[in-house]
C-alpha cells in the first residue's frame, strides 16, 4: 500500500477534526458542523482505541489481554451511549445497539469473509467456535426480544412490569457473561488458543520483540484515546438530534446504522485485517465476539445505569429492530456454522447488512 494511503497515516491525519470540532462548537459554526466534524474525529479515535487495546493486549498476555478486550473492545460505542443515555435519548441508545450487533454479525463478519475470500479460495476456521459464540448470540437475541414480545402478546401493558422484566433480563444476561469470560479464559481456554497477542507476535522477530513498547505507552495512549473519545461524544451527542431532523434522518437509522460506523471503524479494520492473512478463527472470534460484548454487557450495562440515571431505559425495542435481530443471527449462524467460508459468503452477509440497511432508513419510526 502506498505511503500516503496507509493505516497509520491516515489515522494521523484524520486527528485534524478534534480542532476543527472544538472550533466548529465554539466559534458557533452551526450544529451541522458541530455534528460531522465531531463524527469524524470519533473515527481516528476510535482506532487508536482500538490499536492501544490490542497492544496492551499483546504485553499483557492471553488472560488479562482477554479482560482488556473485553472491557476496551467496544469503549466507543459504550461512551457515545452512556452519553446519550444521560441526556435522555433512550431511542437512540436502544437503536445503536441493535446497529452494532448488526454490523458484528454481519458487516464485520462479511467484510472479513469477502477480503479473505477474495484473496483465498476456501478459507476455514474451528466451527466449534462459531457455534459456542453462535449458541450464546441466539439466547442473547431471544432474552432482548422478550420485553417487546410481552408488549406485543399483551392486553394491557403494565410500564412498571416491563422495566422490572428488563432489570431481571439484564442482569441475567450480566451473569451469562461473565461465565462466557470464564468458559473463554479458564475452564475451556483451549477452545480459544488462538488470540490476536499470538497473531501479533508470530509476525514478530526477536528484534521486533525486543522493541516493542512498553505497557506504560499504550496504557497512556488507551487513556488519552478515552478521554478524547469521551469529550468528542459530548459534542456529538449535543447536537444529534437536531442535526438528523436537519439531514431528514431518523434516530432509528441513525442509531441503528450511522452510529456503529462511527464507533466501530476499528473493527472492520481488524477483521479485514486478520482475513488478509487467512487468519479466520481470529476474525469469526472478534466479529462474534463483539456481538456478544454488545448484546451480553452493553445492553444490560445500559439498561442498569439507565435505571440509576432515572432515564426510561428498558428493554422494549421498535418490532422491527427484534426482527432484524433475529435475521442477522439466523443468517450468521448459518454461514458460520459450517467452519469453512468464502468470498460469496461474504457477499451474502453484506447483502443482507444492506438491505436491513436500507428498510431502516425507510421506516417511519
Amino acid at each position: 500500500m502506498p505511503q500516503f494511503l496507509s493505516l497509520p497515516l491516515l489515522k494521523l491525519l484524520l486527528l485534524v477534526f478534534i480542532p476543527l470540532s472544538i472550533a466548529a462548537k465554539w466559534l458557533d459554526w452551526g450544529t451541522l458542523a458541530v455534528f460531522l466534524t465531531s463524527a469524524l474525529a470519533i473515527v481516528p479515535l476510535s482506532l487508536w482505541l482500538g490499536t492501544a487495546t490490542e497492544k496492551v493486549a499483546i504485553v499483557t498476555g492471553p488472560s488479562v489481554g482477554g479482560l482488556v478486550n473485553a472491557i476496551f473492545g467496544n469503549a466507543t460505542v459504550l461512551i457515545i451511549t452512556l452519553i446519550a443515555l444521560r441526556e435522555g435519548l433512550v431511542d437512540l441508545v436502544k437503536a445503536s445497539i441493535t446497529g452494532s450487533i448488526l454490523s458484528d454479525l454481519l458487516l464485520f463478519l462479511g467484510a472479513g469473509m469477502l477480503a479473505g475470500g477474495l484473496r483465498y479460495k476456501e478459507l476455514e476456521f474451528q466451527p466449534i467456535l462459531a457455534r459456542v459464540n453462535g449458541s450464546s448470540m441466539t439466547l442473547a437475541a431471544c432474552a432482548i426480544a422478550l420485553p417487546t414480545m410481552v408488549i406485543y402478546t399483551s392486553n394491557v401493558v403494565d410500564a412498571i412490569a416491563i422495566t422490572n422484566l428488563s432489570i431481571i433480563v439484564a442482569t441475567v444476561l450480566a451473569i451469562v457473561y461473565g461465565l462466557t469470560l470464564l468458559f473463554s479464559l479458564k475452564t475451556h481456554s483451549y477452545l480459544y488458543d488462538v488470540g490476536l497477542a499470538d497473531e501479533e507476535n508470530s509476525d514478530l522477530s526477536d528484534t521486533d520483540k525486543a522493541k516493542m513498547p512498553s505497557l506504560k505507552v499504550w496504557l497512556s495512549v488507551l487513556l488519552v484515546s478515552t478521554v478524547a473519545v469521551a469529550y468528542e461524544s459530548e459534542l456529538f451527542v449535543e447536537v444529534v438530534e437536531s442535526a438528523i431532523q436537519g439531514l431528514g434522518l431518523t434516530p432509528l437509522f441513525t442509531g441503528v446504522i450511522l452510529l456503529p460506523l462511527i464507533s466501530d471503524v476499528s473493527g472492520v479494520v481488524t477483521v479485514v485485517r486478520l482475513a488478509l492473512k487467512n487468519k479466520m478463527d481470529l476474525t469469526v472470534s472478534v466479529a462474534m465476539g463483539d456481538s456478544l460484548l454488545i448484546s451480553l454487557f452493553v445492553a444490560p450495562c445500559l439498561v442498569l445505569v439507565g435505571q440509576l440515571m432515572g432515564q426510561d431505559m428498558d428493554l422494549n425495542f421498535n418490532p422491527f429492530e427484534v426482527v432484524a435481530l433475529a435475521v442477522a443471527v439466523t443468517v450468521s449462524n448459518l454461514i458460520s456454522f459450517s467452519g469453512h467460508s468464502n468470498w460469496l459468503n461474504g457477499i451474502l452477509l453484506l447483502a443482507t447488512y444492506i438491505i436491513l440497511g436500507v428498510a431502516f432508513y425507510y421506516h417511519p419510526a
